[in-house]
């Protein structure tokens, strides 16, 4: 009865692992990936701007 006992616990661990999985996937919304190239985009625009003053090569 003992050993019943003991493999008991990684049944019950591996069940609470299953609900808590997926109770923390439920929440999660899948984003596209327009704010992230909006970003980029607005990042290459900087950085291919001269700043005021430096004279070209």
């Amino acid at each position: 009865m003992a050993a019943l006992a003991w493999l008991l616990i990684p049944l019950v661990a591996a069940v609470g692992a299953g609900l808590w999985g997926s109770w923390a996937n439920r929440t999660r919304k899948t984003r596209g990936d327009g704010p992230e190239l909006d970003g980029y985009a607005r990042f290459r625009e900087a950085m291919e701007k001269t700043p005021p003053g430096a004279r070209g090569a």
